[in-house]
């Protein structure tokens, strides 16, 4: 290893993901150094990040919530620059003090610095499916153009990707198929009839993982893991058909690829996010993670099941996103983000989720013109948000 430490900014510091990539750095002083971190609204939390990392540049969305995080930084003797605003961010993911982005921002926010970071030739760590899931083709060829090293954070593509060979050219060659393994969430064997009185508490009630609400409640409709499997398309180049889902409910077997030849590789472990963290943050090496080992001889049976799709229509729905117009997937995340707001704050019920998601795939069809630059994608994404404000009547 080189002397010199991997410099790492992380997008989304104070979220699931953000905090235990700092977890894995911590473990690693002599290998990464902190160089900047961001948050949407948690000021403190980033500030206690900071006063324990001192990294060079602290970002937060508005103006005045950053100028008070750094008058209380000064008042503390922080050297941390605290900067403000969306092009804040790309310049931190693009700044050649960077060498690696934690790519952990939730939503179509993540964007921006996702495509920065990639042209700027970055290890972009992906834990934000939506710049896939809204950019496909555009994110794509931003990374090969830009000379990015994309590696994936999320549990399943982590898995998929330790399963496959280093040489990505030959992975058309390689793979039938691949298999997202998925938990199922708190809902798997529940009566679809009283899904719709499902309350955002016990949404959020995840029986495997630790997650924050929004991504909690796309577990609970499987629109994660439809958000997954948009992912998984582009990150290994792959066709629909291609790819399957299966529950999985112990949360052991994070992925399988299919080979040509029908062999199944798997990657199994125990369910947590610092394994495919560390595993990004030191590729091709491995190194700790601090998550406790897979105790083969007292894990429960391993079992499998095919999704019902009367429990978990946005999982079709993404399936038809992807199969659609290109730019309809940005459609599918832009209104299913409205729509989550609007159950979170009880204003829609569980259900409806999904019912305004496929109002809005069929009331905003996209265009060629709508996926020819990140703006006309964001415009896109824009007003597939207002014509979901308009279903759920906000």
């Amino acid at each position: 290893m080189s002397a010199q430490r991997l410099r790492v900014a992380v997008l989304g510091a104070t979220g699931s993901i953000g905090s235990n990539t700092l977890d894995v750095l911590a473990r690693h002083p002599d290998r990464f150094e902190l160089t900047a971190v961001s948050a949407f609204s948690r000021a403190n939390e980033l500030a206690d990040v900071c006063l324990a990392h001192q990294p060079r540049w602290a970002v937060l969305p508005e103006p005045e919530a950053a100028q008070a995080l750094q008058q209380r930084l000064r008042d503390q003797g922080c050297r941390t620059e605290v900067l403000a605003g969306a092009q804040a961010l790309a310049q931190v993911a693009a700044a050649t003090e960077v060498d690696a982005v934690m790519a952990a921002i939730v939503g179509a926010a993540g964007l921006p610095p996702c495509l920065a970071a990639a042209r700027a030739g970055k290890r972009l760590m992906l834990a934000n499916k939506e710049a896939l899931v809204v950019g496909g083709a555009f994110f794509m060829r931003a990374v090969e153009e830009g000379g990015a090293l994309l590696l994936p954070v999320d549990s399943e593509h982590s898995a998929l990707f330790q399963c496959l060979p280093l040489d990505a050219s030959t992975w058309s060659d390689t793979i039938d198929h691949i298999v997202l393994t998925a938990s199922g969430g708190p809902f798997r064997t529940r009566d679809p009839q009283t899904l719709a009185s499902v309350t955002p508490d016990e949404a959020c009630a995840h029986p495997n993982w630790v997650m924050g609400r929004k991504i909690s409640v796309d577990s609970a409709t499987m629109m994660n893991k439809g958000l997954e499997v948009i992912e998984a398309r582009w990150l290994f180049h792959l066709q629909p058909d291609q790819i399957r889902v299966l529950i999985h409910p112990q949360s052991i077997v994070h992925s399988m690829v299919v080979c040509r030849d029908q062999s199944v590789l798997a990657q199994l472990g125990t369910p947590d996010m610092r394994v495919p963290i560390a595993y990004a943050l030191s590729y091709p090496e491995r190194v700790v993670s601090g998550a406790s080992r897979l105790d083969l001889l007292n894990t429960p049976s391993l079992s499998f099941e095919a999704p019902d799709g009367r429990r978990f229509p946005a999982l079709q729905l993404a399936w038809a996103a992807l199969r659609g117009p290109e730019g309809s997937t940005a459609v599918l995340n832009a209104a299913n983000e409205v729509a989550v707001e609007a159950f979170l704050a009880r204003r829609l019920s569980f259900t409806g989720i999904a019912q305004t998601v496929e109002r809005v795939l069929n009331d905003v069809p996209p265009s060629a013109a709508d996926v020819a630059s990140v703006d006309d994608l964001l415009a896109l994404d824009a007003r597939a948000r207002a014509a979901a404000r308009r279903t759920v009547g906000g």
